[in-house]
């Protein structure tokens, strides 16, 4: 992070406890701003780190990137997905414990993208076997996989989870990835049945129609037009530009295969979602005396055939209902309404029971063999705060989620900061900071808890209806300081609140809730004669979900919002088992467009996401805490005392260094291995000598590298020279040694010569007689008398 401060002026902070207006969510939102526009869309708030949805696809995933933040300490380098996964990795490896990454944020802002990013940072960085290649494939491949049957197109979010998603991933000793497993909340089945303008149902439909071969479509009698079926079509947007239906079936096939689903559970999943199809198409009439009845049975006949279930017990179901009182049973005609409220039942309820048994057949897959103790690594990817046009019990579930993960997320960076105070023997500072626990008290509190309040009235006998579980709330809870209705509003209040909806203020502000369907959705009926039908199916996939024990269990099921509080329950005990990482997404914008950052949405989400009660929590005590090594090496050069190498203890070079830069005693604080900095302005001060001091170290550093290249470049000149002279000296010897060989030779021959000189010619006189005959002739020539 450090290397990049400079830069601070045009791309504003890496680290917003470095901000210097961190009390003003405007100045944070400009920071956010600044950083986005130059495409830096990751930012930290210590470690927290905020993800700004780009829109498009940037360049800085892959696995040279990854290999640059593997094993680099956090603040080294520029905020990264990669940082946070790489730490939590760490941590898990280095100090043996369990860890998680916690990724929240509104529909759109990019936190699937995030959870996707973090698997492949774990794919690429872990050791590699045939065994541990195989594990990693299938963590990867269960996303597309999920994504099918989980993920649908919002007017928010082209490829929106619909579900909340918990993942972990199991770890040997050497850190390779063993297995995995994941737990689903709250899956919006309701989209099934409808979903609003300009929405899709799940993709799973959609690219089952698009990419299915001829072969398939025709065993399951689909045609190749969403607009035939009524499940599909409600929206007015079967065809999305950003999606290929074709392509991601195709790839979703794939992932089945790699998860070890065989083709006889590829055939019976298909032949469910075909079914459902065709469910949505089943149209009913009524008769004189107001008895529903089927008015085409085609579809019926199609579903008897995909699922093996007999015709006459499937038409049986959905017209009519059997009522079991004093030991004795009669069947009930349905009317209509309740007929079409029994079909969607239906679709809901196969539907639900099949991503169910989808994600348990993944957890199959990846389940570990090793008996061994494995770490974990836990990826929570679950839905943000949410407010749409007509708030109802999803809204308000996923909302009650959003604020037991906020009081989670206070407790949890309270803790660690008081925690890391005490461990470096620093005196605590309390922090004032909003509890909502009094509002997570309010939505789950036992005996006056809106949940029980409203298990109390489904469970109620006479006639309940959504209204006489407002009036409920009005009586028993219309004083509390976190809720309003219309009865207990005054009198401009009211007018805001109508006579079927309640609100609440929540940490993030205040929802309003419509009530309408509270108890239909939180009772989550199926009749019984419809679980009946479905037990008699051959499908291998229905025959498990609708088990026959379960017709004859006579006790009722928790409600849907009981088993969603106690799942939420058993979600924040896993969570504080864990060492936290958190990952904030924000969307800058509601059109899905690249390059617009709209201030005021993501003004409105850095208050539901509470990343300035994370900012004040932060910037409570210290900005700025680096152990003393960290410090002492990158600003060592400002003190001559401690530059270039100090031979002491890290913590008395720091102490030597704060003292040479005066310091004030009130501005930083000594801990056991780290030092505090209480003002982002003192660090940047800091920063700035530093910069400064890097110009002359710079001019020293070249100075001495060119006495370096020159006296280099000296004794390269001086050896050649030695080298040369050594040759020559060499040379000369060689030809002088040859000059007296010759020499000698010729002397030794002339002495034999003149010993055999009044010999007859041989070889020993040959050259001294030839000798005397040319000096003769020559003494003649030259004493020969001149004529003229």
């Amino acid at each position: 992070m450090e290397n990049e401060l400079t830069k601070r002026d045009h791309i504003g902070v890496q680290d917003f406890v470095l901000l210097e207006d961190y009390e003003h969510p405007e100045a944070f939102v400009e920071n956010l701003k600044k950083r986005f526009t130059e495409n830096l869309i990751y930012t930290y708030i210590g470690p927290v780190l905020v993800s700004v949805n780009p829109y498009h696809q940037l360049d800085i995933y892959n696995d040279e990137i990854i290999q640059t933040y593997r094993n680099v300490n956090f603040y080294e380098l520029p905020p990264h997905i990669y940082a946070i996964a790489d730490a939590a990795f760490r941590t898990m490896r280095s100090e043996t414990r369990d860890v998680c990454v916690l990724i929240s944020g509104e529909s759109g802002a990019g936190k699937t993208e995030a959870s996707k990013k973090i698997l492949h940072y774990i794919a690429a960085s872990s050791v590699h076997s045939k065994d541990l290649e195989r594990v990693k494939e299938r963590l990867l491949q269960s996303t597309p996989l999920l994504e099918a049957f989980g993920n649908a197109k919002t007017n928010r979010n082209d490829n929106s989870s619909r579900f909340g998603k918990y993942m972990d991933i199991q770890f040997d000793f050497k850190g390779g990835p063993v297995g995995g497993h994941i737990l689903n909340y709250l899956l919006e089945k309701s989209r099934v049945v409808h979903h609003s303008e300009g929405e899709r149902n799940f993709h799973i439909f959609y690219q089952l129609v698009q990419g299915a071969t001829p072969m398939l479509l025709s065993k399951l009698k689909i045609q190749k037009d969403p607009e035939l079926y009524h499940y599909l079509k409600q929206g007015n947007s079967t065809k999305v530009d950003s999606l290929n239906d074709h392509k991601d079936f195709h790839a979703m096939k794939e992932a089945m295969e790699v998860c070890d689903f065989s083709k006889q559970d590829q055939d019976a999943v298909f032949s469910i979602v075909g079914s459902v199809l065709h469910l949505g198409n089943v149209k009913f009439e009524d008769k004189k005396d107001g008895e529903a009845f089927i008015c085409d049975k085609a579809p019926v006949e199609i579903i008897s055939q995909l699922l093996g279930c007999p015709e006459e017990i499937l038409v049986s179901a959905l017209q009519n209902k059997t009522i079991e009182a004093m030991g004795e049973k009669m069947k009930s005609s349905l009317t209509k309404e309740q007929a079409l409220y029994a079909r969607d039942a239906l679709a809901k309820g196969v539907y639900d029971r099949l991503f169910t048994w989808i994600v348990q057949k993944i957890n199959e897959s990846l389940s570990s063999r090793r008996r061994s103790k494995c770490n974990l690594m836990g990826l929570l990817d679950i839905y943000g705060f949410e407010i749409v046009g007509v708030n109802s019990f999803e809204q308000f579930c996923i909302n009650f989620c959003n604020e037991k993960l906020q009081q989670l997320f206070i407790e949890l960076t309270l803790k660690s900061e008081q925690e890391e105070y005490q461990r470096e023997g620093i005196e605590w500072e309390p922090v004032h900071y909003f509890n909502n626990k009094i509002i997570c008290d309010l939505v789950e509190g036992k005996p006056i808890g809106i949940i029980t309040l409203l298990d109390e009235e489904c469970l109620r006998p006479g006639d309940t209806t959504d209204i006489t579980f407002l009036d409920k709330l009005s009586e028993t809870i219309g004083t509390h300081p976190h809720f309003l209705c219309h009865a207990r509003a005054d009198n401009s209040t009211r007018k805001t609140i109508a006579r079927d909806e309640f609100r609440l203020i929540h940490y993030a502000g205040e929802v309003t809730y419509n009530a309408k369907g509270f108890l239909d959705k939180n009772n989550d009926l199926l009749f019984r004669d419809l679980k009946e039908a479905m037990s008699e199916t051959t499908n291998p996939i229905l025959s498990k979900c609708f088990p026959k024990s379960e017709l004859y269990n006579k006790k009722r099921p928790d409600t849907a919002g009981t088993q969603f509080k106690n799942s939420l329950s058993q979600l924040m005990v896993i969570l504080m088992s864990k060492e936290p990482s958190y990952v904030r997404c924000i969307k800058p914008n509601d059109f899905k467009m690249r390059g617009v950052f709209d201030e005021r949405i993501v003004n409105h989400q850095v208050k539901y996401l509470g990343l300035m009660e994370n900012l004040r929590v932060r910037r409570a005590g210290f900005a700025y805490r680096r152990p003393y090594e960290v410090f002492l090496k990158r600003y060592k050069c400002l003190c001559p005392e401690t530059w270039p190498h100090y031979r002491g203890a890290p913590k008395d070079g720091v102490e030597i260094l704060v003292r040479h830069l005066d310091y004030d005693p009130e501005e930083f604080r000594l801990g056991k291995t780290k030092l505090f900095i209480r003002f982002p302005r003192v660090l940047f001060a800091t920063e700035d000598a530093f910069q400064h001091r890097k110009h002359d170290l710079a001019t020293a550093v070249q100075a001495q590298y060119r006495g370096f290249a020159q006296k280099k470049k000296y004794k390269t000149l001086k050896f050649s020279t030695i080298i040369l002279q050594s040759y020559w000296r060499r040379y000369k010897a060689k030809k002088l040694m040859e000059k007296r060989k010759h020499a000698a030779q010729v002397i030794r021959k002339f002495i034999n010569g003149y010993i055999h000189r009044k010999e007859e010619e041989c070889d020993e006189n040959r050259e001294f007689i030839r000798f005397t005959k040319h000096n003769y002739l020559y003494k003649i020539q030259q004493n020969l008398p001149k004529l003229f």
